[in-house]
């Protein structure tokens, strides 16, 4: 789906695509899409068009990210937590999941998009499982983009799994001395994955509600009031503009910011 001019000529997102750097685009977006149930209240509807609507914005997110070429987009959509919600309301999120691969798949596969679920989604109820695991063989050989689904995922239930599956290995093979962070890397969902460079999240919270709490330790954050269903093109752009004129230095400090630092801290000797 790449192309030299991805969005509509003179459009807000084209204008925005302009500015941005080609060469630093993020290898890894991560979103927390949230807001689907104010959108909804906001315009006295029920919860379930909030999510129906929210469908249409990853639709657009999907496509755009594929657009103009960033490797890995990974999406929240189910989390344990999210059990705790109406039965109904889960139930129709099933559905929606369902809908969404059947619908879609055929636009995965024309374009190149591989299909990767993280989480415990194998407890999900067997029809959606099997819908995904469909999905996910079927797309497997896609080279493109790859779309990251986080479904029944927790970050602690994560690092729970990590930690058992080190647990059994070292019970078959013998323990192999001290765990390290690199062997622990490599037993999360997304051992074969970046970690992210950047985590947008929607409706304006502060938080990061138990999401790749791992991955995320020098990933950049960007927040937006606007709620996901509303979450457009534009946003997108706004967000990657904003990470590359952020300074990432993982815990570091640049040569430019060393000289200065070093300039403040030596005093000429006092000749009066």
């Amino acid at each position: 789906m790449s192309s030299a001019a991805p969005f509509k000529k003179g459009s807000a997102a084209d204008l925005l695509w302009q500015k941005i750097d080609r060469r630093r685009l993020p290898r890894h977006i991560a979103i927390i899409m949230d807001g689907n149930g104010r959108w909804a209240r906001r315009r006295h509807l029920p919860r379930v068009a909030g999510h129906q609507a929210g469908v249409r914005a990853v639709r657009r997110v999907v496509e755009s990210c594929a657009r103009i070429g960033i490797p890995v987009l990974t999406l929240y959509a189910f989390s344990l937590e999210n059990w705790k919600r109406p039965r109904q309301e889960v139930a129709f999120l099933m559905k929606l999941l369902r809908e969404y691969i059947r619908t879609e798949l055929d636009t995965l596969q024309r374009n190149n998009i591989g299909l990767q679920v993280i989480g415990r989604w194998q407890q999900l109820p067997e029809g959606v499982r099997e819908d995904v695991a469909q999905a996910v063989a079927s797309t497997s050989a896609n080279r493109g983009m790859q779309l990251v689904v986080a479904l029944n995922y927790s970050a602690r239930a994560e690092l729970v799994d990590a930690v058992n599956s080190l647990l059994e290995l070292h019970q078959r093979n013998g323990f192999a001395g001290r765990i390290t962070e690199a062997d622990l890397a490599a037993h999360l969902y997304t051992r074969n994955l970046p970690d992210p460079d950047l985590l947008i999240r929607t409706s304006g919270e502060l938080r990061v509600s138990n999401f790749l709490l791992w991955q995320i330790a020098y990933t950049e954050i960007w927040v937006t009031d606007t709620l996901w269903p509303d979450f457009t093109e534009r946003h997108l752009l706004e967000a990657v503009y904003e990470y590359q004129q952020r300074e990432r230095r993982y815990g570091a400090v640049t040569p430019a910011a060393a000289g200065r630092a070093g300039s403040r801290s030596v005093s000429p000797p006092d000749r009066r």
